[in-house]
């Protein structure tokens, strides 16, 4: 007996946006801000897409729309910081992903920010934040994805911010 040939995976449709999109609000994830750069050259958004990768060498990966300044910021400078954010830090988050219309450096504008040991921004008072240099990176589709070897970190305390569902929320600890 003979069975046809199974399609071959790039004949395979992918599903629409909206239904991918739809599917991805049912996963809850930290909220962070990946930012870069020093002075007038700081950039940075707003991201729920950073995963732990491996222990050695300790990575993370972040996904970035290909063409934000943060991506090209990232690129050149080859490191980045990541702040994950804590409960009472929303207005952060909003502000970072756009929301308020602040754009390049008047991102920083509303909140202290240092530069790491690494010379990346870091918020002091945020949840978690970790110094990254750039180990690889790969466009996919719209997104780069950066890997950042992980070279310095500093563990805050408090509550996460959350996206889950569309909404940013609270996952309390304490």
């Amino acid at each position: 007996m003979s069975y046809p040939s199974p399609p071959r995976i790039r004949d395979i449709p992918s599903v629409q946006a909206t239904e991918f999109r739809q599917a991805m609000r049912n996963l809850a994830s930290g909220v962070a801000i990946v930012a870069t750069g020093k002075a007038a050259e700081r950039r940075g958004l707003t991201v729920s897409s950073v995963t732990s990768i491996c222990m050695e060498p300790p990575c993370l990966l972040v996904g970035i729309k290909v063409g934000s300044e943060t991506h090209d910021g990232i690129l050149a400078s080859r490191r980045f910081g990541v702040s994950l954010l804590r409960s009472n830090q929303e207005d952060l988050a909003l502000r970072f992903g756009g929301q308020e219309g602040a754009k390049g450096v008047h991102r920083f504008d509303t909140a202290p920010w240092k530069q790491g040991i690494f010379d990346v921004p870091l918020l002091p008072n945020a949840f978690c934040a970790l110094e990254c240099v750039l180990y690889d990176h790969k466009v996919i589709g719209t997104h780069t994805i950066f890997i950042g070897r992980i070279v310095a970190t500093r563990v805050g305390h408090g509550n996460p911010l959350i996206n889950f569902r569309g909404a940013l929320r609270t996952l309390l600890l304490d």
